[in-house]
């Protein structure tokens, strides 16, 4: 399957550079150079993987990315740029990319980080809907809403809605859970129990169908059940 790329770069060379050296291995590139583009660019096609630049006219890199995480737009993103200090890398993060590549840069291995990041989604949009359920859920606003009626979580209810909502359909384990809530300093061996239980309560209980499953052996998902 072919590679879709939106790649947003104001260097017009970098660009072509990159865009001739990807069509040699059957990935599809779409230049822009400004963010403003790039938001037109997504609201019309669907791409794999988003490659961007940070300092750019208009609407810069950062500002973009943000745009798409607030969207809750959870397409993978790389940024490139020349900003090498580590607040610059860590202002990219903060935004919501997945990968920080500087300049210069060979293009194998852009091309590599691209191919990885293809296979997977971004797991950092700040808003996120299961249409199954439905299951709408801003991680701004701490706002969860699952049939048009909110939720009421506790601060541990949410590390585990988020835990499992971004990992939906598949599974969580329960020390992957565990770790979403205490970290490092494992609880008694009740402790998830309750604290499933109680989300259970929350995410389940008002409702015509429970969405919470157990997977014998492993964990839990988000389910219709």
């Amino acid at each position: 399957m072919t590679i879709r790329v939106l790649l947003v770069e104001d260097d017009a060379r970098l660009a072509d550079s990159v865009m001739q050296f990807f069509e040699l291995f059957d990935i599809a590139v779409d230049p822009c150079n400004n963010g403003r583009q790039a938001v037109s660019l997504m609201q019309a096609n669907d791409y794999d993987v988003v490659v961007s630049d940070v300092n750019m006219p208009k609407m810069n890199g950062l500002q973009f990315c943000k745009y798409l995480r607030d969207e809750g737009i959870n397409i993978p993103f790389i940024f490139v740029s020349a900003n090498d200090d580590i607040e610059d890398k860590l202002a990219g993060f903060d935004t919501g990319a997945d990968d920080y590549l500087t300049k210069p840069f060979e293009l194998r291995e852009l091309m590599a980080r691209v191919n990885v990041l293809s296979k997977r989604r971004s797991g950092q949009s700040n808003k996120l809907s299961i249409d199954e359920f439905p299951l709408h859920i801003n991680f701004n606003q701490r706002v969860a809403t699952r049939d048009d009626q909110q939720l009421k979580l506790t601060p541990s209810g949410w590390k585990m809605l988020e835990k499992l909502a971004r990992n939906y359909p598949e599974p969580v384990s329960k020390a992957d859970l565990e770790f979403a809530i205490w970290g490092d300093e494992l609880p008694d061996s009740n402790a998830l129990k309750v604290h499933i239980h109680n989300l259970r309560k929350s995410i389940d209980k008002p409702f015509t169908f429970p969405i919470l499953q157990a997977v014998n052996g492993f964990g839990f998902r988000l389910a219709r059940c």
